[in-house]
């Protein structure tokens, strides 16, 4: 039985992704009984925003954990006679929320932290896990920093480095061309910005950047300044409710009509407020409705409320996939979970992934996208399919 326990703004812990194959998707009584425990609850912690900006995307990443859990145990939450009990706690993409919301869940025992919808508190949490020899599953949070921040850190979703190489895909060869970074003065904004630097720069581009605060809301200044650069690709990272507005002065001020622009793909929820602009655009997809079509996704959709995909329903499909194997692996033992999930290849939602072993940094396919259509009529299909090696990170030392 899967526990939920929402905790608010006046309780001290508030705050803060085949068949999975056979061997992963039902544990032994003697698989989990390496690490002990016994017939003991699993207990895991979910840390999310289920408030906040971000709250669209942290929806999709329950749903998405619960079907992955299903899946995973073929229905039962167990591993072997374990049951998996699942807290969740809301952090309000808060970073101190979360914190305080792991190291509460860790007092009681809960060796496994999942969830991280806002980048900058996967960034927080991170170190937490870290410090008090935790497993750390973060999910959406697209910062590339999460990769090889520690060895108790994982991720269930993709990085910002895979973006960048996905929108590189666009261009062909970027010698001597210009390239813009528009984003938000944030995490995700900066982390996108230095993936563009090192990805397209490091091919020959010359790459400048326009951030933006995170709390405007006027972005004419912004889009006049990004036309009279005149690059040859303007590379958009935004996230969040300020989105339709950004967008919709980008298209009232021409910007769209004159260069290439790429972005990431969001929710669906999103698509209407592109209005003609988003015919323009070019999309970099992390996922979409439709882009796969493996046991996961059938699985996936078969679960989900109202039975479509978003785009954050494979992080936490996968991370569900990943907590089992890492119980599967380690019973109690967290080094041994570590272990087991290094290196580890299984079928997710978007298809093949794997672990990288020596960053944890998770390879997976990416996809090309077109809008079509208008309002909320509007359609995406899928242009390419990237293999995982396509847009694979580079590899980066450990740190802890």
């Amino acid at each position: 039985m899967t526990v939920r326990t929402t905790r608010r703004a006046l309780v001290t812990a508030a705050g803060m992704m085949t068949v999975a194959l056979a061997a992963t998707a039902c544990g032994s009584p003697q698989s989990t009984a390496n690490g002990g425990g016994g017939d003991a609850p699993v207990k895991v912690g979910l840390v999310y925003s289920q408030s906040g900006a971000l709250a669209s995307y942290g929806k999709q990443y329950i749903e998405g954990f619960k079907a992955g859990l299903s899946y995973a145990t073929k229905g039962s939450n167990k591993v072997g006679n374990r049951t998996v009990e699942v807290t969740e706690v809301d952090d309000a993409g808060d970073p101190a929320k979360a914190v305080s919301a792991a190291k509460d869940l860790i007092g009681k025992g809960t060796k496994i932290i999942a969830g991280s919808t806002a980048s900058g508190v996967a960034l927080q949490v991170a170190p937490i896990a870290a410090q008090n020899k935790v497993l750390f599953i973060s999910g959406p949070a697209a910062t590339d920093g999460v990769t090889g921040v520690n060895k108790y850190t994982f991720r269930s979703g993709r990085q910002s480095y895979q973006d960048v190489l996905t929108a590189k895909s666009f261009i062909g060869e970027p010698t001597g061309k210009k390239v813009v970074v528009f984003g938000q003065d944030s995490a995700f904004g900066k982390s996108n910005e230095t993936a563009v630097k090192a990805v397209l720069g490091g091919a020959g581009a010359t790459v400048s950047s326009v951030l933006a605060p995170a709390s405007a809301t006027d972005f004419t200044p912004f889009a006049s300044q990004l036309k009279a650069a005149k690059p040859d690709l303007l590379f958009v990272a935004w996230a969040g409710t300020s989105a339709p507005a950004m967008w919709q002065s980008l298209d009232q001020q021409g910007v769209l009509g004159s260069t290439t622009v790429v972005t990431g793909l969001d929710i669906r929820a999103s698509w209407a407020t592109f209005g003609a602009g988003g015919t323009k655009i070019s999309f970099l997809s992390h996922y979409f409705d439709g882009a796969s079509d493996n046991d996961a996704a059938k699985a996936a959709k078969a679960a989900v409320p109202g039975g479509v995909l978003d785009l954050f329903h494979p992080d936490g499909f996968a991370a569900a996939q990943l907590v089992v194997r890492a119980i599967e692996q380690g019973g109690d033992d967290v080094d041994k979970m570590v272990k087991g999930l290094e290196g580890w290849s299984f079928d997710g939602v978007k298809g093949p992934m794997t672990v990288r072993a020596e960053d944890h940094a998770l390879l997976q396919p990416m996809f090309q996208a077109k809008l079509t259509g208008t309002g909320t009529a509007m359609k995406a299909e899928a242009q390419k399919t990237l293999a995982p090696q396509e847009c694979a990170p580079p590899v980066v030392s450990m740190k802890g």
